[in-house]
């Protein structure tokens, strides 16, 4: 029987969260931890509305979360200046290191993958799948402008 291409990506993507997850244990880092880290290294100060709209979870979720990376000094909360209810999110010194060695375990996980395929394949692979993302995401966007409409 031959798998659909959505079915493919999605088993795959939960193949790739577990081995991540599972080589991340000792770090107890979860690969949406690290989606979460890595978000906030991109954005610095965004409010945790906008950040649980790029993950794709919950707000109570990230609220959650963001509760523990505080706790374990990964993450700090910090008066936004523009609106005293809301808060901006900041990785904090000791979050860098952690950040690094998660990118690294990343790359090892990809280049386990793709083992056997050669650098052009590795890139072909890489600009279909943006595509299908860019395809939907695109879609989506257009949906929600019908809705607002």
């Amino acid at each position: 029987m031959s798998e659909t291409i959505g079915f493919l990506l999605n088993d795959t993507a939960r193949m790739f969260r577990r081995t991540f997850n599972a080589r991340t244990r000792d770090s107890g880092i979860t690969a949406l931890q690290s989606r979460v880290l890595t978000y906030l290294s991109r954005y610095p100060g965004i409010r945790q509305g906008p950040l649980a709209e790029l993950i794709e979870v919950e707000p109570i979720t990230l609220s959650r979360m963001i509760d523990r990376l505080e706790e374990s000094g990964l993450v700090e909360r910090r008066a936004d200046p523009t609106d005293r209810r809301a808060w901006q999110l900041h990785l904090t010194p000791l979050a860098e290191p952690l950040l690094d060695n998660l990118r690294q375990t990343a790359r090892a996980v990809v280049a386990e993958a793709t083992e056997g395929m050669s650098d052009a394949e590795r890139e072909e692979l890489t600009r279909l799948v943006e595509r299908i993302r860019t395809n939907l995401s695109r879609r989506e966007c257009q949906k929600e402008q019908k809705e607002t409409a």
